[in-house]
């Protein structure tokens, strides 16, 4: 059993902090708000410190430890966002730190925790394979390991984030916070249960990474066998005891949501809100264009971060505007003559489709000796564009096929 955090705690981790971690903003979201029928509201921790809320509970651990353990400096495992949060406290607090990350995280997140002053050592292909290292060179050098979410500290200092949920929406009925390893939502959920139990508390996790369901069903921490998703910063395999524990006593419900979804989300995001979310920061507003009916308003969406790699940002944005689909793929017979082509085009050009890419097909069987199958990629404003440029394409007398 771990011993229940208290609000005293949770305040006097508020007022450490105070110089520490900056008080995120909380913006309106009227394109959310549309969607859902009430209020929705973003606290956004992607505007944090090192860029997300992880600097929060890693100050907190640290300015906790004391003299004989400051000595052997810190170790720490992460995919990047928790790195960055210990490594900037420990330059802070004059601490040597060090961190384990696992092969593939991304170079953003690199980059800031080196620049930090942390020395960064890579292992294994997931958080979990990294923290096993991070154990074992704790248990070799002395030094202490900051664990990512698995210590009261850690959670203490995430709940100073639920704190200001309270002040800064307090007529809030849900708040919708994504979950990994659970130290963020098992914070926020005890700051606000234990000042509004009023409120309901939803987890967000990503459909292949969703450890708590099962483990939350069982009664007790069970880890995944395998996960896939782009949402690395909560792809974690094994809840913690502590955060699990709390999660058990105030969370009231855990969705999962798909990897279209996300993508879906942080597309939106950028567009409409103008703001740079990183796949597992954009989980909540997932769950919220899954289910806009399903949490009573006003809602609070918490977007945990927002570090995420340009050349990634960019392959998202791909996949979230055909998951929105942005993109029609359409194979089209037209005459084999001159012009077929060029007509072709320009009908796609009055119904407002933007070509991206065209390829021509001329050795099918079920083509006859005058066609010519044309590949198109088109760019359209939404579903409806796209079957509104389908059906005129077919009224013109164009065969045309869709294509996944």
């Amino acid at each position: 059993m771990t011993e229940p955090i208290g609000l005293e705690e949770i305040e006097a981790a508020a007022t450490l902090l105070a110089d520490v971690a900056v008080v995120t903003p909380m913006q309106e979201s009227r394109w959310l708000s549309e969607i859902v029928g009430g209020p929705v509201l973003l606290k956004c921790e992607n505007l944090q410190r090192t860029g997300s809320f992880k600097i929060r509970g890693a100050y907190l651990r640290m300015a906790n430890l004391s003299d004989a353990e400051r000595a052997h400096g810190v170790v720490a495992a992460s995919a990047g966002n928790h790195a960055q949060g210990v490594a900037l406290a420990a330059r802070m607090l004059g601490l040597p730190a060090t961190v384990f990350m696992p092969e593939g995280a991304p170079i953003p997140k690199l980059n800031a925790t080196r620049g930090y002053g942390a020395e960064v050592v890579f292992h294994g292909s997931s958080v979990d394979e990294a923290l096993v290292a991070a154990g074992e060179y704790a248990a070799s050098t002395g030094a202490v390991l900051i664990h990512p979410f698995d210590h009261c500290d850690i959670v203490t200092g995430q709940a100073t984030c639920g704190l200001e949920i309270l002040d800064q929406a307090p007529e809030a009925a849900t708040v919708l916070v994504p979950t990994g390893g659970g130290g963020l939502i098992a914070g926020i959920a005890t700051a606000i249960k234990l000042r509004r139990p009023d409120v309901r508390v939803v987890g967000v996790q990503a459909e292949g990474a969703a450890a708590y369901p099962a483990s939350l069903a069982a009664g007790n921490p069970i880890a995944l066998t395998t996960m896939t998703t782009m949402a690395d910063g909560i792809a974690v395999a094994r809840p913690g005891a502590v955060p699990f524990a709390a999660i058990d006593q105030y969370v009231d419900q855990v969705v999962t949501v798909s990897e279209e979804s996300i993508s879906r989300a942080l597309v939106l995001l950028l567009e409409r809100a103008k703001l740079v979310v990183e796949p597992a920061g954009a989980v909540a507003v997932a769950a919220l264009l899954d289910q806009p009916a399903a949490f009573d308003g006003p809602v609070v969406a918490v977007l945990s971060g927002g570090n995420v790699d340009p050349l990634l940002l960019a392959k998202l944005i791909q996949h979230g505007l055909a998951a929105a689909g942005r993109y029609l793929n359409v194979a089209v017979r037209i005459p084999d003559r001159p012009g077929g082509l060029a007509t072709l085009l320009g009908q796609l050009a009055d119904q407002g489709a933007n070509v991206l890419e065209v390829a021509h097909e001329r050795t099918s069987g079920n083509l006859g000796v005058d066609e010519v199958e044309v590949h198109v990629q088109l760019e359209t404003r939404g579903p409806k564009h796209a079957e509104a440029v389908l059906a005129q394409l077919r009224e013109h007398g164009y065969r045309v096929t869709a294509v996944s």
